[in-house]
């Protein structure tokens, strides 16, 4: 089944997990949102549609996608991710951000975790990081067994 992985990410978390998530299905296509080039889902029976997550909302060139192609994932096997560092509001980062049709359509949807690179992070990110998330030093956070297991649900 052709898969087409669409990504939206500010500092390359999501692109990561995209990556990661090609290497366990044969052929997958990835592109970052912000491409003027983005393919058509039409020629793919499996989308995968990922972002990372700022102050709880995903990027903005994912929430355009998915209002602009709500009625057509319907008919794909698809799949959502999300990345970030506190997976704790999982569910709520889910229902808060993806319109429940497309959720409902979904047959797989994961927290797969994050990158905090300080060095990428602008000084307000790095104030916010270091006060709220108590995070100052680089951290990988990116579950690959997640991944694993997500990467399996969209090929059964």
């Amino acid at each position: 089944m052709n898969t087409l992985i669409l990504y939206a990410t500010k500092h390359g978390a999501a692109r990561e997990v995209a990556r990661r998530i090609a290497n366990k299905m044969d052929g997958a296509v990835t592109c970052d949102l912000k491409q003027a080039d983005v393919p058509g889902i039409a020629g793919f029976g499996r989308v995968i549609i990922g972002s990372s997550l700022y102050a709880g909302s995903i990027r903005k060139e994912a929430k355009a996608f998915l209002s602009q192609n709500a009625n057509s994932l319907s008919g794909k096997r698809l799949g959502l991710f999300l990345c970030g560092m506190d997976a704790s509001r999982e569910r709520a980062y889910f229902d808060g951000n993806f319109p429940p049709d497309v959720l409902r359509a979904a047959k797989a949807a994961s927290f797969l975790g994050g990158i905090y690179d300080p060095t990428k992070a602008g000084l307000f990110e790095r104030f916010i990081m270091k006060i709220a998330a108590k995070q100052s030093e680089y951290a990988d956070c990116i579950d690959d067994k997640k991944i694993e297991q997500f990467a399996e649900a969209l090929s059964a």
